[in-house]
């Protein structure tokens, strides 16, 4: 339920922020066209807007916030390091070596590989991250035969030695993920081109689309928080697995509506599909892993879990302009199938989650 509420809030806040660009059109008469190359007045003030409620949020928070004393916190790492002293070293420091020779090995040639056959220059950023993740197994090994446990050490063999849930739990998340950056990122290109009939960045039939998108976001953030409420019920009609497995398949479904449904104004029911598949996504994924983390390690597997959400962006930076581009000659839309593409997988892996319960 506590997850459910976190989708709530979030869905709330996103309705309002989605459609800021139209409500300063519709309601305040704020221009929607720019020049070339210029950004529309009524996305500027938006921005504004949103940093404005972003320095309010955070300032209230740093105010009503308790931070505790340096004493308080060594007082507490004392406590824990007594009731759950560190574990030994399980992983040599030899495997660290030797993983981190191929990471660096992989990301190497994947650079080479870039500028050879003069790939997508994105594509650097790929082979940077795993050459830079093998580099940093190598300084964890070199630590270990220091004996000394440092930040770093400590992380990695969290990393490696993750619970299996976790590890599962991690595939869902990139195939869930990945769809919500293509839609992010090419939603505006696909609906403008494919519904609108224009590319012109320029032109008003190209704005009224891009504005309609921002409704769209709105729609499926709306009626995130809406099925925030009832996701419970249907977990308890089910298992959590199958629930999430249902909403990730709302997803893909919403993404295939794009190609079918050809008026832009009926592109909100497909949205609706998309807002049950994000509200369960931001709640029933972490409700799964938090019953397999022991408590301790709850705040380090938790911040590590959100990894899983930065590789599919990453990718969906990387890749995905050089898909579309190569393979559907520019057709924005089809990242958007993609994207169902990688629900569909993610619905079925969820199926193999085996849910484990740890204590301490």
């Amino acid at each position: 339920t506590g997850f459910a509420m976190q989708s709530f809030f979030i869905g709330v806040g996103a309705v309002v922020a989605s459609a800021l660009p139209w409500m300063m059109t519709n309601w305040f008469g704020v221009a929607n066209t720019a020049a070339e190359g210029m950004i529309p007045d009524s996305v500027v003030y938006s921005f504004y807007a949103g940093g404005v409620v972003l320095f309010l949020a955070v300032g209230w928070t740093i105010i009503s916030s308790k931070e505790y004393s340096p004493e308080q916190l060594a007082a507490f790492d004392a406590a824990e390091q007594a009731e759950h002293p560190s574990a030994p070293m399980a992983t040599p420091a030899q495997d660290y070596w030797r993983s981190g020779a191929a990471a660096v090995v992989i990301g190497v040639a994947a650079f080479a590989a870039v500028g050879f056959w003069q790939l997508d220059k994105q594509l650097y950023l790929l082979g940077a991250l795993v050459a830079a993740f093998g580099l940093l197994q190598w300084a964890a090994s070199w630590f270990k035969q220091q004996q000394n446990r440092n930040m770093l050490v400590q992380l990695t063999d969290d990393l490696f030695t993750m619970p299996k849930t976790m590890r599962q739990l991690a595939v869902v998340q990139f195939f869930s993920w990945f769809p919500l950056f293509a839609m992010w990122i090419y939603t505006t290109a696909a609906v403008t081109s494919y519904h609108y009939g224009t590319t012109d960045t320029t032109s008003v039939a190209y704005n009224n689309g891009a504005d309609w998108v921002g409704v769209l976001f709105a729609v499926y953030n709306g009626f995130a928080a809406i099925a925030a409420l009832l996701i419970p019920l249907l977990v308890k009609a089910a298992s959590t697995q199958k629930a999430h497995c249902i909403n990730l398949l709302f997803g893909a479904l919403g993404l295939f509506s794009f190609f079918l449904i050809k008026d832009p104004t009926l592109l909100w029911l497909p949205m609706i599909a998309i807002g049950i598949a994000w509200a369960s996504i931001l709640s029933l994924p972490y409700a799964l892993l938090s019953n397999c983390l022991p408590a301790h390690k709850m705040g380090v597997y938790m911040g590590m879990f959100n990894i899983f959400i930065v590789l599919p962006q990453l990718l969906a930076a990387a890749i995905l302009g050089s898909l579309v581009g190569y393979l559907f000659q520019g057709q924005a839309i089809y990242a958007l199938a993609i994207g169902g593409v990688s629900y569909v997988i993610a619905a079925l892996y969820v199926l193999r989650v085996k849910t484990e319960t740890v204590k301490g």
